[in-house]
């Protein structure tokens, strides 16, 4: 395979990496439960903050692998395995996660304790704003996002013990009804876990709004641990140069999207100027909150829409890393800019409960990543789609494929039957 750039060279040396999660579980689980005692109510927020954070990684790559299915993909298998893996925290280790935010839930949202009869935006949420709606709604979207990413990953496993078709049907069946029930667990799980932190507040595409972010960072991630497995070797058998391209490019549009919905978020409210929607902004517009609206302005959207129009670096390790994690950076950004106003009202008060919550919830579930990855193989081996995706079988040339019908000789791998003398 020929790459533009060395991710295929030396092997990176990650054995003094190894011991890291467990630095990070150790250290910062002890720091969050001093943080639990120091100051209750922050840790409440920074615990929802990293949480939201991560649970949006695991949503991301779930919409990756219903996508796979429901599109036949085939340039996405070789990601697929991971994915998988990612995806599959979101139970039990994200619902394990969940229940300090249960248990602090009077702590970090205002409506549990005001009485609905004397607010008229919160009675008019019944009974959806309700103590027991509230564990109601955790249940149904941890049960959800549990059955499509298990059942997604044992049909794949299956996949690879047997090869039949019976489990790539299978997980077909799973994914259709899957992506209705996938938005609507996203979606009832933004509103009560965030936007839910300002009740009073109305916005139609606030769901959309999260699931733009968290394809973006799982895009992102799937970008990095790509590269690193391909540079491993571990990943290289199976790889063509066209996965980093569309995994660049759906970067590149989840930019645009995000930017898109953001946009328009802002701009309706904006435009029907009503005061029951435009006080999330106006609050958002005081002191610092204002400089970090503008960070993610030009940092979520202008920063990587200016950096991947280019078609040729998003096949160069060293230009895509830096850039992905500039992506964990602002989406982190981003999430903060809508948890933290309610906390801090004045500006942009950042807190080493921050920082710990991360590091913990982070070590935590790299630990159990590594974990599982290790127990399975790195790609699912006997997907019928492989030898596609591996740029050695194209049926018929095309964009799908990675060329135009006069362009097959520049696969590297080309198949005899499509090279320039065999035609």
């Amino acid at each position: 395979m020929n790459m533009n750039d060395s991710s295929t060279g030396t092997p990176l040396d990650l054995g003094k990496w190894r011991n890291v999660p467990k630095l990070l579980m150790g250290v910062g689980g002890a720091l969050s439960l001093i943080g639990l005692f120091v100051n209750r109510e922050q840790f409440a927020y920074s615990w929802l903050l990293s949480f939201m954070f991560f649970l949006s990684l695991c949503l991301g790559s779930l919409f990756l692998i219903l996508m796979h299915h429901l599109f036949d993909a085939s340039w996405t298998v070789p990601i697929r395995r991971f994915c998988e893996h990612i995806a599959a925290l979101a139970f039990p280790w994200m619902a394990v996660l969940f229940l300090p935010i249960a248990i602090l839930a009077p702590d970090i949202y205002t409506w549990m304790h005001v009485n609905p009869q004397f607010d008229h935006a919160l009675r008019v949420k019944q009974p959806l704003f309700t103590w027991w709606m509230f564990d109601i709604v955790a249940i149904f979207c941890f049960l959800v996002w549990g059955v499509l990413a298990h059942r997604l990953r044992y049909w794949s496993l299956q996949q690879d013990k047997t090869g039949e078709a019976r489990a790539t049907h299978r997980m077909r069946r799973y994914s259709g009804p899957g992506i209705y029930l996938y938005a609507l667990s996203l979606t009832i799980a933004a509103i009560m876990w965030v936007k839910a932190l300002d009740y009073q507040w109305y916005s139609t595409i606030y769901g959309v709004y999260y699931f733009a972010g968290s394809v973006w960072l799982a895009i992102a991630t799937a970008y990095i641990i790509t590269m690193v497995l391909d540079r491993q070797g571990i990943l290289t058998p199976v790889m063509h140069e066209h996965q980093y391209y569309y995994l660049g490019s759906l970067l590149f549009a989840f930019t645009v999207f995000y930017a898109y919905i953001a946009f328009a978020q802002y701009f309706i409210i904006w435009n029907g100027n009503m005061p029951d929607e435009t006080f999330w902004y106006v609050l958002r517009e005081r002191g610092t909150w204002w400089w970090i609206s503008m960070v993610i302005i030009f940092g979520h959207f202008f920063v990587p829409f200016l950096g991947l129009l280019r078609i040729d670096v998003k096949n160069v390790f060293a230009y895509m890393t830096p850039l992905c994690i500039w992506a964990w950076a602002m989406h982190w950004v981003d999430l903060c800019f809508n948890i933290m106003p309610v906390l801090h009202p004045a500006g942009f008060a950042p807190s080493w409960q921050d920082v710990t919550c991360f590091a913990f919830m982070g070590g935590l579930l790299s630990w159990r990543f590594l974990a599982e990855f290790a127990k399975y193989p790195p790609y699912p081996i006997k997907d019928p789609r492989l030898s596609e995706a591996m740029g050695l079988y194209h049926p018929i040339p095309a964009q799908m494929s990675g060329a135009e019908l006069d362009q097959t000789d520049e696969f590297p791998d080309a198949p005899p039957q499509f090279g320039g003398t065999n035609q």
